[in-house]
């Protein structure tokens, strides 16, 4: 399905703006601050109920405005279906079709997004929470059975991280152990098999990209020579002692490397952008091969952050899938010289 149109309201300097989105390629242009990328997070927002530039919802809504509202109009060859969030004092909510929608997992199952936006080389050079989420994030949409394990999980480790900071009796704490051994285990099983197909998918962009191998490894947060029930068993003391959980798969990380070398530490802030970028690029491309919908990939100024030889190789392999592209620019002919593309111009909020 693609984004067909979207409707926001009082959303940063938005007012109220209604757009028919092309099915392929939508280009917003605009000078700084025009609100260019406020439309990139509304449909963020829209998809999964969070923002790409902030974890609190309320600095979203317009000055002198008490609420937000973005409705989104998904459309295939079969069918239509309205999608809107709407955030107020009493929190964000959801509705599809009309309907309070059961989570934001609903959202993100029927509009799956992904963002390259100047701040994309956090996913190579910030901590491991950032390289979870992406792995988790491409579970979601490619296995059917993950996001119960993975709340399985949650669940067992908040309730046993809780009776750890209570100095609970040791039987109460370890109640919680059977279940989270066995979603633990199923999680970083579930994240390793994913890496591998992903390895095989990244080769060609990291040689396109950077003449180099790139491997990519999964560190599954315990000692990879023991079972996770070993683990806590070894690390109960040290549970004890720090109140909290110190093995498992909350303590993962996706190891990339770039012939042989840590990319985190050895490579340019501009090659992590790039890295960070054939990663996206690479989970879009699977989400295909399993015959999924790759969903919107949300490109914020890339002529800004990257030279013109690494935007020309970008694009090249952004129009190899699927996905419908939505990318903010300074100036139009920075990137219609290369996208066949609907054009809108942004000022001050306005969009024309």
């Amino acid at each position: 399905m693609t984004l067909s149109r979207l409707q926001v309201r009082d959303f940063r300097c938005i007012a109220h703006a209604d757009l028919e989105l092309d099915p392929a390629c939508t280009v917003l242009v605009g000078p700084n601050g025009s609100g260019k990328t406020s439309f990139l997070e509304a449909i963020h927002v829209l998809s999964c109920g969070r923002s790409f530039r902030t974890h609190q919802l309320g600095v979203l809504v317009r000055k002198c405005a008490t609420d937000f509202m973005a409705v989104g109009f998904l459309r295939s060859s079969a069918r239509e279906i309205v999608l809107g969030v709407q955030y107020s004092e009493e929190g964000l909510q959801a509705r599809i079709a009309g309907q309070r929608a059961r989570g934001f997992a609903e959202l993100a199952s029927l509009l799956p997004v992904q963002i390259i936006d100047p701040n994309v080389h956090s996913l190579v050079e910030a901590g491991p929470e950032n390289r979870r989420t992406f792995l988790d994030r491409g579970l979601f949409h490619v296995e059917p059975h993950f996001v119960q394990v993975w709340r399985r999980y949650q669940r067992a480790l908040k309730q046993r991280n809780r009776a750890l900071k209570l100095a609970s009796d040791a039987s109460l704490i370890r109640t919680w152990d059977d279940e989270l051994v066995q979603n633990g285990t199923s999680l970083a099983a579930d994240r390793e098999r994913y890496i591998q197909e992903l390895t095989a998918i990244i080769e060609p962009f990291a040689m396109n990209f950077f003449s180099q191998a790139i491997e990519l490894r999964y560190s599954r947060g315990w000692a990879a020579d023991m079972t996770l029930e070993a683990a806590l068993e070894r690390a109960w003391s040290r549970d004890q002692q720090t109140a909290t959980t110190t093995v498992g798969p909350h303590r993962a990380d996706l190891i990339v490397t770039l012939s042989g070398r840590p990319a985190k530490q050895s490579v340019s802030r501009g090659q992590q952008k790039m890295l960070a970028a054939a990663l996206i690029l690479a989970q879009l491309t699977h989400f295909t091969s399993r015959q999924l919908d790759p969903g919107c990939l949300l490109l914020d100024d890339p002529a800004a952050e990257l030279d013109v030889d690494n935007l020309s190789r970008l694009l090249a392999h952004i129009e190899k899938i699927r996905a419908q592209l939505i990318v903010t620019s300074l100036k139009e002919d920075q990137l219609t010289e290369r996208l066949s593309a609907r054009v809108f111009h942004v000022k001050q909020g306005q969009i024309a």
